[in-house]
C-alpha cells in the first residue's frame, strides 16, 4: 500500500520505488497534478536506455477502442524502453476499467492517471493505494514553500534574483493553482529580461492576485463565448477553493465594465477613450481581447446579461447547497449569449 501525503510528494518524485508501475496524482491544485504526472511520466521515461516513450491517451482516444490502455501498456516495445501512457480519470478511465491493469504484476509499461479531489472512499483512489505495485499521490495548494521553490527555480533558470519585499508581494499573490502560478512567475522573468534582480515594482506591474486572475481567465472566456474553455477554467476554480458566489459577483463587475464601455461607444466615443473611463483602468494586454468582445455584445444584450447576473448571485444567496450549478448554469447562458 503506498499512499503519499501531500507533504511528502516532492520527495516521493525524487526517486519513486522502482517496483511501481502505476501512479495515480488527485487533488483540487489541477496545475500541480498536471505538472507532477509530466515529472513522474519523464522520470520514468529517462530510467531506460534509449528512454522510454511517453503517450498521451484520453477518453476521446479510447472512445473507439477501449482495448487500447491495455495493449500499449501490456505490449513489450520492439527497440526497448518502456511506454509510459498518460492520461485523465473519466468516463473511459475508471476503477472498474483500469482495476485488472492495477493488479497485474507483469505490466510492460507503466501507467499515470491524473484526477481531480478524490475522497479516502472513492473506488479510483483506494484502488491504486491498495496495489503493492501502484502509489496515489496527493495534490494540494501550495504552501508557502513551494511557492518559494517555484520562484527560486523559475528565476534560477533565467540568472534573475528577486528582492525580499519583492518576493514577499509575489508570494502572496500566487497559490490558487500550480500552472497559474508558475505561468506568473514566468511572466514575471520575461517582463524583468536584461535585468539581473526583480524589484517589487515589477511585480506590482504584471502580477495580479491569484483569485482575480482565475476570476479572470473564467469570466474572459464566457464574455468571449468559448463555453468549454469557461467551464474548464470555472472547475479549476472551484477546485482550487474559490467560491461560486464570488465568481458570479466577478462576473458581474466585470459585464458592467463592458456596459459602460459599450454604452460610451453607442454614444459616439472612440475606442480609447472610452476604455480610459474604466477604473482601474484595463491591463493593455487584455485590451485587444476585451475590444472583441464589445463586438459580441451590444447594449440590450449586456443589459439582458446582468439582469441574469444579478438573478444568480440571488439564488445563490438563498440557496447556499445549489450555488455551484446555478454559477455553472449562469456561465454557459452568458457564453450562449456570446455566441449569438
Amino acid at each position: 500500500m503506498v499512499a503519499v501525503k501531500a507533504h511528502q510528494a516532492a520527495k516521493f518524485l525524487k526517486s519513486p520505488d522502482k517496483r511501481l508501475v502505476a501512479f495515480l496524482f488527485y487533488g483540487p491544485d489541477a496545475g500541480l497534478v498536471n505538472e507532477r504526472a509530466a515529472v513522474i511520466a519523464k522520470t520514468l521515461a529517462g530510467r531506460d536506455t534509449p528512454p522510454g516513450e511517453i503517450l498521451r491517451l484520453d477518453d476521446t482516444d479510447l472512445e473507439g477502442d477501449s482495448e487500447r490502455l491495455s495493449i500499449e501498456l501490456r505490449t513489450i516495445p520492439m527497440f526497448g524502453g518502456r511506454k509510459i501512457v498518460r492520461t485523465v480519470a473519466g468516463r473511459r478511465v475508471n476503477a472498474a476499467a483500469i482495476s485488472d491493469l492495477i493488479t497485474d504484476d507483469n505490466l510492460s509499461g507503466s501507467l499515470v492517471v491524473e484526477a481531480g479531489n478524490l475522497k479516502p472512499a472513492d473506488k479510483l483512489r483506494k484502488l491504486f493505494e491498495a496495489s503493492a505495485t501502484s502509489a496515489a499521490i496527493a495534490c494540494f495548494p501550495d504552501a508557502v514553500n513551494d511557492l518559494d521553490t517555484v520562484i527560486s527555480e523559475v528565476l534560477g533558470a533565467a540568472k534573475q534574483s528577486i528582492d525580499n519585499d519583492a518576493r514577499a508581494i509575489l508570494i502572496s499573490r500566487l497559490g490558487a493553482d500550480r500552472a497559474l502560478s508558475r505561468g506568473e512567475v514566468e511572466k514575471l522573468s520575461l517582463f524583468a529580461t536584461g535585468r539581473p534582480n526583480i524589484t517589487s515594482d515589477d511585480v506590482e506591474a504584471v502580477v495580479g492576485d491569484a483569485s482575480e486572475l482565475a476570476f479572470d481567465r473564467v469570466i474572459a472566456a464566457v464574455a468571449a463565448g468559448r463555453a468549454k474553455t469557461a467551464l474548464t477554467e470555472y472547475n479549476r476554480t472551484i477546485a482550487s477553493g474559490e467560491s461560486p458566489q464570488a465568481i458570479i459577483a466577478a462576473a458581474g463587475r466585470y459585464f458592467h465594465r463592458l456596459h459602460r464601455v459599450r454604452s460610451a461607444l453607442d454614444h459616439g466615443q472612440p475606442l480609447d477613450a472610452a476604455l480610459r473611463l474604466l477604473r482601474p483602468p484595463i491591463h493593455f494586454k487584455q485590451r485587444d481581447s476585451f475590444a472583441a468582445e464589445l463586438r459580441q455584445w451590444n447594449g440590450a444584450r449586456l443589459l439582458t446579461g446582468i439582469s441574469l447576473i444579478g438573478l444568480a448571485a440571488l439564488a445563490a444567496r438563498r440557496s447556499a447547497n445549489l450555488e455551484a450549478v446555478i454559477a455553472e448554469r449562469l456561465l454557459m447562458n452568458l457564453a450562449r449569449m456570446a455566441r449569438t
